[in-house]
């Protein structure tokens, strides 16, 4: 059974487990999946941002990984910021 593709705005977790050069941890945002690169059964390439603590962008990458230890984290959707009619700068 193959794991199903990335997809652009995926969030995901990279350990040891999707790639030895992962020593250190990292979460990245999917760009894209690079489907035309011949890898190894199993493997994929991936572009994609590296997030920081924040969940800002710090660097964007290519990255070799085993698919299987790819974790997908699913994160909470932005909070939804309230307009105040009649506040000061907001155009009726």
């Amino acid at each position: 059974m193959t794991a199903p593709e990335f997809r652009a705005g995926d969030v995901v977790h990279l350990t040891r487990a999707a790639s030895p050069q992962f020593g250190r941890p990292l979460t990245v945002r999917i760009i894209r999946e690079l489907t035309d690169r011949h890898t190894y059964h199993g493997w994929t390439w991936i572009e994609g941002y590296e997030l920081g603590p924040g969940g800002m962008a710090l660097a964007k990458r290519e990255l070799f990984v085993l698919r299987a230890g790819v974790r997908r984290l699913v994160l909470a959707p932005p909070a939804q910021r309230s307009i105040r009619r009649g506040a000061v700068g907001v155009e009726r």
